[in-house]
């Protein structure tokens, strides 16, 4: 079932030209998605066969390895892989005029996920580094596809901030090597052999070094105060590239900061923890503040994106009291950024622009893609019975168990912000009264599969963990100190 539309496509996602796909690119859509398909299915099966009491399995001469960690994300990345290649598939057989970008973009999106998923296995600290950088390589000519000349700029602003963001995680990883250089030691840059080679009494060089490595590396997750790339990346990338680096690449920096913390665990940690939870409650600030002003939806969503950051370096901070949590909200994360975002393309595809007001009774004129991007709006704001409720409520007991008042104080009041500015922007564009009434528009069954799919995800993390995941997601939490 195709769609139809009373408005024109859009340039971000549906350029103007008005050239026929050849024979020759009409294979990429459906390419991509079978890739992504034995992707998702070999992830599954691997998980299903392997048990965790097995784990870790070391590959290609113990440079990459199957554990807890790695398993977790393998899924969370692939699963929400799947949904994106279908929309880019059915958006190439929507639109003929995009078929042509279908072969770069297919090629570029595969080379971006095989990084992806070999990052999310590496056993090496040097080689997961390499394999985020190739990531961003990949994405920036993705974000560059967007509309006009100004996706092109944002493409080197994303390529230059990330680059900052990396040269300064290694040189954190120098000034680790240089402590253990001082202290007589050889430092091994294998997750498994790492902590061993590190010297027990920590220098400068090496506090240095550590906090360099998580200042950068919360940069590419949007931490403050190197953020105001992601919202404007976000903004000007095509809607399934901005899926891509928020509900994918986001994970890959999530599991570098994670191996940090698991290789440096045990040791003195507290100025690096204290360093997560200043980034965090200013990332939440900040978002909050930009929330306020928000009105095209597309940036709102993007600066819930860097709150959502924040909630996380602020889980990381308190450590093991809210270490499940922390993990349980990065999963239900990816699914509600990727929902929200997939969504975000079919507005903006339908009625030709980002603004709030623009789009006043969407319900009405897409009734599933309306439901679809209300549900994802709740689980945003963190309302039961999904995942992120559960997760945010963990979070913030593990806060109260360790007694840290600010950060409680902080958190509590940034996302009330943050949860009545969405409502005041999002609801009225989905419920509202248009000032021009639209026939309602006929939605295709094939991307709303992949969206249901990330809905039921979501309840299930918030009602009912199955036993497989919740073990897994227990022990990636114990093995960064939680409970």
């Amino acid at each position: 079932m195709s769609a139809t539309t009373t408005a024109k496509p859009t340039a971000t996602e549906h350029p103007t030209t008005a050239e026929e796909p050849g024979a020759r690119v009409r294979w990429a859509g459906p390419l991509l998605v079978g890739i992504a398909l034995a992707g998702f299915a070999a992830t599954v099966l691997a998980f299903l066969g392997t048990p965790l009491e097995r784990m870790p399995l070391h590959f290609a001469q113990r440079l990459l390895v199957l554990d807890a960690t790695s398993m977790l994300f393998l899924l969370v990345i692939n699963t929400v892989f799947l949904g994106i290649s279908v929309y880019m598939s059915s958006l190439a057989r929507r639109s003929p005029s995009l078929a042509p970008k279908m072969p770069s973009r297919t090629a570029l999106t595969l080379a971006f996920m095989v990084a992806m998923n070999l990052g999310v296995m590496a056993n090496h600290l040097l080689l997961l580094w390499a394999f985020i950088e190739i990531t961003t390589l990949c994405a920036a000519p993705l974000v560059a596809q967007g509309q006009g000349a100004r996706a092109r700029r944002v493409a080197w602003h994303y390529l230059l901030y990330s680059s900052v963001s990396l040269a300064l995680t290694f040189l954190g990883i120098l000034c680790l090597a240089h402590s253990a250089q001082l202290q007589g030691a050889v430092l091994q840059f294998g997750f498994d052999t790492m902590a061993a080679s590190l010297p027990r009494s920590g220098d400068g060089w090496q506090r240095m070094g550590l906090a360099l490595m998580l200042f950068g590396l919360g940069s590419k997750l949007g931490l403050a105060p190197l953020y105001s790339w992601l919202p404007e990346t976000y903004e000007a990338a095509p809607t399934s590239t901005s899926a891509l680096l928020a509900a994918v690449q986001f994970n890959i920096s999530v599991v570098a900061v994670l191996r940090v913390l698991q290789v440096f665990r045990g040791q003195d940690t507290g100025f690096v923890l204290y360093e997560l939870l200043v980034m965090g409650c200013l990332s939440l600030v900040i978002a909050a503040i930009q929330v306020m002003a928000a009105r095209n939806y597309k940036r709102l969503i993007a600066y819930a994106c860097v709150s959502s950051s924040g909630v996380i370096a602020i889980g990381l901070s308190v450590g093991r009291a809210a270490a499940y949590g922390v993990l349980l909200y990065v999963v239900s994360a990816a699914f509600v950024k990727a929902l929200l975002f997939l969504t975000a393309g079919r507005l903006r595809a339908v009625y030709g622009s980002n603004e709030s007001r623009a789009l006043a009774g969407v319900i009405r004129v897409l009734p599933f893609s309306g439901a679809l991007f209300a549900v994802g709006t709740f689980a945003l704001l963190g309302f039961p019975p999904f995942g992120s409720f559960m997760a945010e409520m963990l979070i913030l007991s593990g806060i109260v168990q360790v007694g840290n008042l600010i950060a409680f104080t902080v958190m509590c009041a940034a996302l009330t912000v943050i949860f009545v500015a969405t409502g005041r922007a999002i609801f009225p564009m989905i419920w509202g009264e248009p000032e021009q009434q639209r026939p309602p528009v006929r939605e295709g069954w094939l991307t709303a599969f992949p969206k249901l799919g990330f809905v039921t995800v979501l309840v299930l993390l918030g009602v009912y963990t199955p036993e497989p995941i919740a073990r897994l997601l227990v022990q990636v939490s114990q093995s960064i100190g939680g409970q």
